[in-house]
């Protein structure tokens, strides 16, 4: 038995090699660069050791309003893409033909460059001085006049970020939500139907338990993957977010190594680790729901 261990762990040191020097490495260096105040990256020196690092950054009104954006963008893209992602795939499922080609159209979006779908939603939405852009076009056609999305009022921009984050993470939570749904015994349906459930009852009593490691994987990794938003808004509003009032926290952490008021790595790292503490917060919250509502 010990033998087996042995050959085991000598099977697992080869990613547990790569995760400690790509992961755990780098996250334990970038928190106690937080704690470095005036962290020079020439000299490789600093003055003091403390928390003024994360006090600077809480106070900060561009972090601060990183933060906001990024709360906005989580709060509403993860549950709304999964509800419309859960919608589409239970009308996928339930085709006998051309589901496969459907499933193929829908995850194209997938496979395309995020950038060139960003000069696309761009162009739909840019006011310009030779056109309003095609949205408005459709806007004035039922009466609305023009908005400009791109460089107009905040609500504005941040329904363009959240349509285009919605429409970018889609296909990804369709593919794996109708294979989910194709997997359910269908022994459990033809009961349900004998003993005369609705089919609302059917899909809340039987679908959703069924699928709800499915719905539990991707609203953790929407949640995620939301914290991270950074190359969606730049593909939108350029690599001035600060200036547009659209930046997000990984933004605000590049802002600080390489932007144009870059050259803070400790002001950097702080605001990395209060990223990772929020997102491991979420998760821990939903590993503890999911104990109650997640049906393996």
């Amino acid at each position: 038995m010990e033998k087996k261990s042995t050959k085991g762990w000598l099977y697992l040191l080869p990613a547990l090699v790569f995760l400690g020097l790509f992961m755990i490495y780098p996250l334990v260096d970038v928190f106690i660069y937080s704690f470095e105040e005036g962290y020079n990256f020439t000299s490789q020196t600093y003055f003091g050791i403390g928390g003024y690092n994360y006090s600077y950054v809480l106070h900060d009104p561009y972090f601060l309003r990183a933060l906001k954006n990024t709360f906005i963008l989580v709060v509403i893209t993860v549950p709304l893409s999964t509800a419309i992602a859960l919608f589409i795939s239970v009308g996928l499922a339930s085709l006998d033909k051309l589901r496969d080609l459907f499933q193929t159209v829908y995850f194209l979006p997938y496979v395309t460059n995020t950038l060139a779908v960003g000069l696309v939603f761009m162009i739909l939405f840019k006011k310009t001085p030779y056109t309003d852009g095609f949205v408005n076009l459709i806007l004035g056609a039922v009466g609305v006049n023009p908005i400009d999305f791109m460089e107009g009022p905040y609500w504005a921009k941040m329904f363009v970020l959240c349509f285009y984050t919605i429409w970018v993470v889609l296909p990804f939570k369709i593919l794996i939500l109708t294979s989910a749904l194709c997997s359910v015994n269908k022994n459990y349906y033809d009961a349900a139907k004998v003993d005369g459930a609705s089919r609302l009852r059917i899909f809340t009593k039987i679908t959703v338990p069924m699928i709800s490691p499915s719905l539990f994987y991707l609203i953790i990794t929407g949640f995620i993957g939301a914290f991270k938003a950074y190359s969606d808004v730049v593909a939108l509003f350029g690599t001035d977010l600060n200036s547009a009032g659209m930046n997000t926290i990984v933004g605000y952490v590049y802002d600080m190594l390489y932007g144009s008021s870059g050259g803070y790595p400790s002001y950097a790292s702080a605001a990395a680790i209060i990223l990772f503490a929020i997102v491991l917060t979420i998760t821990c919250i939903n590993l503890i729901v999911s104990k109650k509502y997640v049906h393996y």
